[in-house]
């Protein structure tokens, strides 16, 4: 994600002390602790009857060894987070994910392999043919049988549900063979269980890789759409009976990513004369309906999408105004952030049988990431929208976003809990009321800089301008993640 970084970019960065760094540093300036499953006492409030099932986060825990940074806080390892909660009460567990680069350069302490924003160590001979480490670090997936650890270079991995042990590497009983990757951003249908995803095969001319799934996981169906170059495609939406592909203009030269002089991030160009391509599929045979080209725009997520009364498609869009944005992310393992970027929140109507885009609109122009909507809300109009937000206060060059929002796209209405100076708030998840989805309660991971402590936070989902109805103290600092889940009722 960096705006055509020079070529002399360090594969890693060295870390260095000598300047003053924000308190949300201290959450990732070391190595996170795993800890085994833990009862969980409670800081304040008390714990939702109806509140029953696992939450799940996924993020960076480590980046650094041998007192080498990594290249780009998207090369940290994975380590996830699950909190159980039952009737009795709620439990935690914190662990890596075993990928098979994560054992071998654990045992050795040192980086060893590439990865999105660094090549590996050594002279230039040294690096051919060297594979890039699956970080498994961006998202999760719940299954009935197995928790999927994302990142959208490769296959998944495969966790326990209940203490997060690494299963594997996993290959969808062969249905991604030859490491076909299986991105990070995968879309639940509601009504019918459906899974959708979709990966990238680099090439002149990428293929992306379409995937329908059953409840279970199981692939069902893959198709291919060849894309014109190798664009960087990190989200999609479903919409209705769409799924809508917007590729950025940012291309990423292959030429020096396979001769091991660039990693993919230096290697990555923002091309805004390209402007987006917009990429209608529909979701019954996964074929192509339509293809456009819109001005150009970058982003990493979407919160949703539905087809109206007219039968356009409508996204919404956290949306940069050029790829800024991933130099600020490769400057975060630093904790001097010196790049200035914003997302705001975007509606953008198209007709999908052409793929032009029929008007875009700003609603929110405060910065923010990370937006949800309610799970049986997926691909349906919503009626909110759960982001993380900054504070009017702070400084987003240099600070982590601070408050986690309430927003509706109809009305505008915005309802922020604001978690006070140096605290953290990582994406909120929606957990609904076994007996009403529509009712139900956000939870989000804070990190407390004035303590350097990790807690809970449960808020009501209609109240986020009112005190969380719990908070629950975690053993150890999570470092600050990057997406999760809720599945119900994984634990009695």
């Amino acid at each position: 994600m960096v705006a055509s970084p020079d070529s002399s970019t360090q594969s890693t960065q060295s870390i260095s002390s000598n300047f003053t760094k924000p308190a949300w540093f201290r959450a990732i300036a070391q190595p996170a602790n795993e800890f085994p499953l833990t009862p969980l006492s409670v800081v304040s409030g008390e714990l939702p009857a109806g509140l029953q099932g696992s939450l799940y986060r996924n993020g960076p825990g480590r980046l650094e060894r041998g007192g080498e940074s990594v290249g780009h806080w998207f090369d940290g390892d994975g380590a996830v987070l699950a909190v159980h909660f039952s009737s009795e009460g709620a439990t935690a567990t914190y662990r890596y994910v075993r990928t098979a680069g994560y054992v071998v350069e654990d045992a050795l302490d040192q980086f060893l392999y590439g990865g999105y924003g660094m090549t590996p160590p050594g002279a230039l001979w040294e690096r051919w043919g060297k594979s890039v480490k699956n970080a498994a670090n961006t998202s999760v997936l719940g299954l009935p049988d197995r928790l999927l650890a994302l990142w959208e270079g490769g296959n998944p991995h495969a966790l326990d549900l209940e203490d997060l042990s690494t299963v594997g590497r996993d290959d969808r009983q062969g249905a991604l063979s030859d490491n076909l990757a299986y991105s990070a951003h995968p879309k639940r249908d509601p009504i019918t269980g459906e899974i959708y995803n979709f990966g990238l095969t680099p090439g002149l001319n990428s293929t992306l890789n379409l995937y329908r799934s059953d409840r279970t996981g199981k692939i069902l169906q893959h198709t291919t759409v060849e894309l014109k170059g190798t664009p960087l495609v990190h989200d999609f939406v479903l919409a209705g009976r769409y799924l809508i592909f917007c590729a950025p203009p940012v291309q990423i030269k292959l030429f020096p990513v396979g001769l091991q002089l660039q990693s993919f991030s230096d290697a990555m160009q923002w091309q805004p004369q390209q402007g987006t391509q917009v990429i209608v599929i529909d979701r019954e045979s996964l074929t192509e309906v339509s293809r456009s080209t819109a001005d150009p725009w970058f982003q990493w997520h979407f919160s949703n999408g539905y087809e109206d009364v007219e039968g356009h498609v409508v996204l919404d869009v956290l949306r940069y105004a050029d790829f800024k944005t991933n130099q600020y992310l490769q400057e975060i393992p630093t904790g001097d952030p010196q790049t200035s970027t914003k997302a705001t929140f975007w509606r953008v109507r198209l007709d999908p049988q052409t793929g032009k885009v029929l008007s875009q609109e700003e609603l929110l122009d405060r910065g923010c990431e990370f937006a949800v909507v309610k799970p049986h809300q997926t691909g349906q109009e919503a009626d909110a929208v759960f982001l993380n937000i900054h504070r009017p206060e702070a400084n987003p060059q240099r600070e982590l976003f601070g408050a986690i929002a309430r927003f509706s796209p109809e009305t505008q209405d915005l309802t922020v809990a604001d978690m006070g100076s140096d605290r953290y708030p990582s994406e909120p998840l929606y957990a609904p009321d076994p007996h009403d989805p529509n009712q139900g309660w956000v939870l989000t991971v804070v990190f407390d800089g004035t303590t350097d402590t990790s807690e809970l936070w449960i808020f009501d989902a209609d109240g986020l301008d009112r005190e969380p109805v719990c908070r629950l103290q975690l053993p150890s600092i999570i470092p600050h993640s990057f997406h999760g889940t809720w599945v119900a009722g994984v634990t009695s």
